[in-house]
């Protein structure tokens, strides 16, 4: 790619995160991100050609921040309950990056035709690493699956809300209570 062409398709990115963040995907036209950032219409569209394009550039820079967050939980001296909750809770700030990227995302897990099926297999093999490194702390059985559905609807609510951070750490802790396997001692003795 030539320099030129190379700096436009940076300043659309870069301009469409700021749209994307400020406004959300829907509220977002091509037309406008054009606009702002000096660009035509074809420039645009040469890079992007679809909107559900230039968002998954736009969530691209995603990857290395999910690996060092993931890497950062993982790396804690803790218990596996602490871990998932560091896990989980720069989990939902990333989901939550960008005004109704949680419901987005978390809705297409599973579509492998869907336009963000890239982002939610790179979710899924966050939240396997995070299963396979915690396993024997953990419920038999905890997919990735269902982990990120789990943390990707908590955090579809609060971005649709005005959630006080210790309410989405109240439902965080639940989901991660959840998954943890209970002591031996807690066991119901039967």
């Amino acid at each position: 790619m030539r320099a030129d062409a190379r700096r436009n398709r940076d300043r659309i990115v870069e301009t469409a995160r700021a749209l994307f963040k400020a406004k959300g995907f829907n509220d977002v036209s091509m037309d406008e991100v054009a606009k702002a950032a000096g660009v035509g219409a074809g420039t645009l569209y040469r890079h992007f050609p679809t909107k559900e394009a230039l968002y998954d550039a736009v969530l691209e820079a995603w990857t290395e921040k999910v690996r060092a967050a993931v890497d950062r939980a993982l790396g804690l001296d803790a218990p596996a309950r602490d871990r998932l909750m560091s896990w989980f809770t720069d989990y939902v700030e990333l989901l939550n990056g960008h005004k109704g990227a949680a419901a987005r995302i978390t809705l297409a897990l599973g579509d492998p035709g869907s336009p963000f099926a890239a982002k939610c297999t790179r979710y899924l093999d966050a939240n396997q690493r995070v299963i396979d490194e915690l396993g024997p702390a953990l419920r038999p059985g905890v997919s990735a699956m269902e982990v990120s559905r789990l943390v990707g609807a908590v955090a579809s609510v609060a971005d649709a809300s005005e959630l006080s951070e210790e309410d989405l750490a109240s439902m965080l802790r639940v989901v991660a209570d959840g998954i943890v396997a209970p002591a031996e001692a807690e066991l119901p003795r039967r």
